[in-house]
């Protein structure tokens, strides 16, 4: 016996018969049998006898003879929380059972029962069950959670009472979350976007939110998609902002989740201007922005001390008459980093006009598809080759484009190998 259990065995917490198994030692009066002797046949024996019994039986190492998985568990009762993998790899669930243990607060369970004593309370102030959910997503999210947690509940409670007479003064009003949900990896999410995502109650995203992060938001919040690309606007500006405004008075918490970060690029000084003109009440979380993310995981770092003491973040979107106004000359000049948003489309004429006014023709240049998703693809070439290049990858949008010498780093640098989709 191991020492934990020749320890049980002298407490006579446990039987110990030091001899062969039985088919009598599995019986119907027993609630649950754990095989884990060292020897598969035995086990195998032990599993059959106990289906025979009727009795419910766990296999070390065997998911295939197992009735039933044993979690791993962080106890903070009356709160518990059970890891399990299905018998797959129970060292996994050990694991993050430790770094759950690590991050969840001693006193959990304290506030659990805390949040219990005060339900009934809460029940006969607020009527609506959408009501109590917000109150107690702020009480635990905010300063009383905390008082709780540091062994103050009875001014805790002090508190909540003027947070039921303030939530009755504000009952109707809503609020916007304007998140940059970032260029595709869920996990560059910020904390704050990930907490507001899982509070909202209805959700206008644009196309360039990727699926993995679409599955963190709530899951009962209504989504709506509101995304644009490039010709094709099938919900203009102006009736996005509507909805906004329309969702927010109706008393929903609204979340505008917008690709990289809304301030870039992203129409989100628009968006918060139009809610501020119509007594919106609104927050807003900044997100990775295409350039950093899509660039990082390139390999390409957008300034160094040998390559760009400079980088200019640009839009190669063509204004309604089709024309591509930018500062040409300050574009065109030595030691710095150039990144085009929406350049894909006008990727030929950007390397023709930088060209014109005086970058090299063999300047490198990246185009990097889909950054940071497990597609992603990156076609390099230079000035004068490039939109051949990106043409015969028949590479779409969403793409990001990356003119400079910092281009050159990318094959010592490089570290994120995306996987073909399909």
């Amino acid at each position: 016996l191991s020492d934990a259990l020749a320890g049980l065995v002298e407490r006579h917490e446990v039987q110990w018969h030091a001899r062969p198994f039985r088919s009598e030692d599995v019986s119907a009066d027993l609630a649950l049998v754990l095989a884990a002797t060292d020897e598969p046949e035995v086990n195998r024996q032990v599993a059959e006898q106990a289906r025979a019994q009727g009795v419910l039986v766990n296999v070390a190492d065997r998911r295939a003879l197992c009735d039933f998985a044993l979690p791993a568990v962080v106890d903070r009762p009356p709160l518990q929380v059970a890891i399990g993998t299905g018998g797959a790899s129970p060292l996994l669930a050990r694991l993050l059972r430790e770094r759950i243990e690590a991050i969840l607060p001693s006193g959990l369970g304290e506030l659990a029962g805390w949040v219990d004593a005060q339900r009934e309370r809460v029940r006969q102030r607020l009527a609506h069950p959408e009501e109590r959910r917000r109150l107690w997503e702020e009480v635990l999210e905010g300063p009383l959670g905390e008082l709780v947690l540091a062994g103050q509940p009875e001014r805790a409670a002090e508190l909540l009472e003027d947070l039921l007479a303030r939530d009755a003064e504000r009952r109707g009003v809503g609020e916007v979350y304007l998140v940059g949900a970032g260029p595709g990896d869920p996990d560059l999410l910020t904390l704050r976007a990930l907490r507001l995502m899982q509070r909202a109650d209805v959700v206008l995203h644009d196309r360039l939110v990727a699926p993995a992060v679409l599955d963190l938001v709530r899951r009962e919040a209504e989504r709506i998609d509101v995304g644009k690309k490039e010709g094709f606007h099938p919900v203009p500006q102006e009736r996005i902002q509507a909805l906004m405004v329309e969702h927010a008075r109706a008393g929903k918490r609204v979340l505008r989740l917008k690709g990289g970060d809304p301030f870039v690029f992203g129409r989100g000084g628009e968006e918060i201007a139009h809610l501020a003109e119509h007594g919106i009440p609104f927050q807003v979380v900044p997100g990775v922005t295409a350039a950093s993310g899509c660039a990082a995981y390139a390999g390409i770092p957008l300034t160094h001390r040998d390559h760009a003491q400079l980088c200019i973040l640009a839009t190669g979107h063509r204004r309604r008459d089709g024309q591509l106004e930018l500062p040409w000359d300050a574009l065109a000049r030595p030691n710095q980093t150039l990144v085009f948003y929406m350049g894909l489309h006008t990727l030929p004429l950007l390397s023709e006009r930088l060209q014109e006014h005086g970058l090299s023709p063999r300047t490198p240049v990246a185009v990097v598809h889909r950054g940071t998703w497990r597609d992603q693809r990156v076609v390099e070439g230079t000035l004068q080759d490039i939109a051949g290049r990106v043409a015969e990858a028949g590479l779409r949008p969403p793409a990001l484009v990356v003119v400079g010498e910092v281009v050159r780093l990318r094959p010592r640098l490089q570290w994120f190998v995306g996987q073909p989709s399909g």
